[in-house]
């Protein structure tokens, strides 16, 4: 992890602490309703498994804060992508978010010309702002909650990103989030626009031989929460196509969410990233888990 993760990781921390002991901030008070922090992103950023909602991550009203901490695994055909991280909601309008991706190779790496086992990894640090609505109290409004936010990547071994045709391995992606929270048909709707150079979300660097510009992507996310703890959704995500070696396609994932309560969410998947670094169609298993408050 390079100095630049490190230094805004401990940022977010000392932040976190010195609102903690603000007398303008209450202690963390869980105040929002079950499930409207999401889960957590496989990015890091608050929402759906593929798509960022508008949603602030954690449980935290205003003037108080909220935090979680998750684990994702996906287990495709020949790939397996691990994403690890933490995120903080402050006064239900800022969220902070870190993520640590590692994409393994597994048997397939020798069919590449990598090692067996080798692994694509990036660093992911995030942010998002409330600027307009609230999906919760705006029930008598059309007007969804939007939000704006950005993640910086950084992608591992450059050399090798290069040689498979990248243009970088770093980029910035921007979005914007609109979410509808229509509590009386127990239904979210979101759909998010993202400014993006990233090659499979980043792990195989950003830019190509194909193209070098950036190009606006949609992701978008439907909810149904069919008891109190328990919620149905779908997200469906496109993709820049940037190197030529491997064409990239859209993702999509059907999911079920299980909130026992604040502290705790687990999430299971069906998940289809299409085709991989020309291995085929991959799809398969995807289950998350996020404590916090």
């Amino acid at each position: 992890m390079d100095d630049t993760v490190l230094r805004v990781i401990a940022l977010i921390s000392i932040t976190v602490m010195g609102l903690s002991s603000c007398a303008a901030f209450d202690a963390a008070d869980s105040g929002r309703l079950l499930a409207t922090g999401g889960v957590s992103q496989v990015e890091g950023a608050g929402g759906a498994g593929l798509a960022p909602w508008a949603l602030i991550t954690g449980y935290g009203t205003e003037g108080s804060y909220g935090a979680n901490a998750f684990y994702t695994r996906a287990d495709l055909p020949d790939f397996t992508l691990e994403s690890i991280g933490a995120s903080t909601g402050i006064s239900n309008r800022v969220e902070f978010s870190y993520a640590k991706q590692k994409f393994d190779t597994g048997d397939t790496g020798p069919a590449l010309g990598l090692r067996r086992g080798y692994s694509f990894e990036q660093d992911i640090i995030g942010a998002k702002v409330r600027v307009v609505g609230d999906a919760v109290y705006d029930q008598d409004r059309w007007t969804p909650q939007i939000s704006v936010g950005a993640q910086y990547k950084k992608a591992s071994d450059p050399a090798l990103l290069g040689a498979l045709g990248a243009k970088d391995d770093d980029g910035l992606d921007v979005y914007v989030s609109a979410t509808k929270l229509l509590l009386d048909k127990n239904l979210l709707l979101s759909a998010t626009l993202r400014g993006t150079k990233a090659n499979q979300m980043g792990l195989l660097g950003f830019g190509g031989d194909q193209n070098d510009d950036y190009a606006v992507q949609f992701e978008g996310s439907a909810a149904y929460m069919v008891s109190r703890n328990v919620v149905l959704g779908a997200d469906y995500r496109t993709k820049p196509d940037n190197l030529g070696f491997a064409k990239e396609q859209d993702a999509k994932a059907a999911y079920i969410a299980y909130f026992p309560n604040k502290n705790l969410s687990l999430t299971a998947a069906y998940v289809d990233v299409g085709e991989v670094a020309l291995q085929g169609k991959q799809s398969g298993v995807y289950g998350s888990i996020q404590v916090g408050f």
